[in-house]
């Protein structure tokens, strides 16, 4: 127990961040009130800032501070391609690591029946609206290879085909670089299972 129920609430307010236990918070808060308390102002107006006035984007459901985002605002991107991924975070790592140039939906989420997640709550009705407007040709289904984000995918899938739209779904499988003896056996069964001719 604390001597200062504030100290208290600090390390508290701080366990909300994912991976954060009872010790981190702890360490986090006496860091910012031992040695950088300027920091931490800094830290707390950016935090309630970002709170209040960033929104979700009315086309993709990204985060954004405007009713667009500034891709989906963008007129160099092609509108034929839409990628579905489950977080925004998922969105930085394909800009970053490929060139794609398509426009993306976010779906905040997967599937997940148990915890209460289903259709309504990923914003599968405005997907099926962006679908049956004619704009999109192709769905990139991006989920991750989890069960659930398998079944998502699945569904994906069947709600581009109502709408006349192809789905296709990223590759999974062996590593570039990787070798077949350190790859884990659900990969590997995947990869082969999966396995494409090689064109000539």
């Amino acid at each position: 127990m604390s001597a200062s129920p504030l100290l208290e609430q600090l390390i508290e307010a701080l366990r909300c961040l994912p991976g954060v236990g009872q010790k981190s918070a702890q360490r986090m808060a006496y860091h910012l009130l031992e040695r950088d308390r300027e920091g931490g102002l800094r830290l707390a107006g950016a935090l309630a800032e970002a709170v209040e006035r960033v929104g979700h984007c009315e086309s993709c459901r990204d985060f954004s501070e405007d009713p667009l985002c500034p891709i989906c605002a963008s007129g160099s991107r092609d509108r034929s391609l839409l990628c579905a991924i489950e977080s925004p975070a998922d969105r930085l790592v394909i800009e970053q690591a490929t060139g794609y140039r398509g426009l993306y939906f976010v779906l905040q989420g997967r599937l997940s029946p148990l915890d209460g997640i289903g259709p309504r709550e990923l914003g599968l009705d405005k997907l099926a609206e962006r679908l049956a407007s004619g704009e999109p040709r192709e769905l990139i289904i991006a989920t991750n290879p989890t069960v659930e984000g398998e079944a998502t995918a699945h569904y994906l899938a069947q709600l581009a085909r109502q709408s006349n739209v192809r789905p296709s779904r990223l590759a999974h499988g062996v590593p570039l670089g990787g070798e077949l003896e350190y790859v884990d056996r659900g990969t590997l069964a995947h990869a082969f299972g999966s396995r494409t001719e090689i064109p000539s």
